[in-house]
């Protein structure tokens, strides 16, 4: 459902949840859009402006959680793992390189994510234009999940597993919902 999600925009899974530990060391979350999934990597990516408070905290601690909800499905998961941000590496260049141009223009900002401003058009002022405009602040973020909650709501009886990875070894249990 991951690997779906990061591929269709109409998925459930296509946006997660995402908490970091915050610069004042509380819970800090937000939605990010899924760009990849891999799961023989058990590995996940997202996009962030390297200005960004996400960036920050994430290289202060790269301890983060995601939550995804499907409601038809009526699954969700809860995973948690480490980040690693790229910003100057092929993997950052992968990514730049698959991101469409209508995605390019939140990177293109003059301001950064979260900058106070009088008249919300100003927000939107960029910094430059054309195809490259904007890598220059573009992170691809992945994350190495190394735990995974399972829950399953159904009216006859929810069911929640445990997927926890130490290295390659995985441990696999069954919880109370």
């Amino acid at each position: 459902m991951l690997v779906r999600g990061a591929a269709d925009r109409r998925h459930p899974f296509h946006t997660l949840q995402v908490a970091t530990i915050g610069e004042d060391g509380a819970p800090s979350v937000r939605t990010v859009v899924l760009r990849a999934a891999a799961p023989g990597e058990r590995t996940l990516r997202f996009h962030t402006d390297a200005r960004s408070r996400k960036a920050r905290e994430l290289a202060a601690d790269p301890r983060v959680a995601l939550h995804a909800y499907h409601p038809a499905a009526k699954i969700q998961l809860r995973l948690s793992g480490t980040a690693t941000l790229h910003r100057d590496d092929a993997m950052a260049d992968s990514a730049w390189a698959a991101t469409r141009p209508f995605s390019r223009a939140c990177y293109r900002l003059a301001a950064a994510p979260g900058t106070a401003v009088d008249d919300p058009h100003a927000a939107l002022a960029e910094a430059g234009s054309g195809p490259e405009a904007g890598r220059e602040v573009f992170v691809a973020v992945t994350v190495s999940v190394a735990r995974l909650e399972f829950l399953f709501l159904a009216a006859a009886g929810h069911r929640r597993a445990l997927f926890a990875w130490r290295g390659e070894a995985l441990e696999a249990r069954w919880l109370v919902p």
